[in-house]
């Protein structure tokens, strides 16, 4: 019962994660390291990436692919994570929020391995 809603709860969190990046990008785009690209573009993607993951996760057909493939985007997103942990333009947020973010990461490329079998 808990794997089921743990799948259900993983899958609502990336789609709404997926679907404010194009609510609110500019959350998103503060937190892109400037030597990254074409800014809009990954956010927009990481975006889609994340609305069709999640989506995936629903279905028992893509869940595995769709769980090898959040954590890859998770591992994808790290440096804006990290980024955001280290710059000093985000010093109005506070350390432990900054810092806490990076631990997440791998909390959540945990639940999300739960599903790759």
């Amino acid at each position: 019962m808990l794997y089921k809603a743990g799948l259900y709860i993983q899958a609502l969190v990336y789609i709404g994660a997926g679907i404010n990046h194009f609510v609110r990008p500019r959350l998103y785009l503060a937190i892109m390291p400037p030597y990254l690209p074409a800014h809009q573009l990954l956010v927009d993607l990481s975006g889609v990436a994340e609305i069709v993951l999640g989506l995936g996760l629903l279905l028992p057909a893509t869940r595995i692919w769709a769980a090898w493939g959040l954590i890859l985007l998770l591992i994808a997103v790290f440096p804006a994570n990290v980024y955001m942990a280290t710059a000093d333009r985000f010093a109005q947020i506070p350390d432990w929020l900054r810092w806490g973010r990076l631990p997440l990461q791998g909390l959540l490329i945990w639940w999300a391995y739960r599903y790759t079998r």
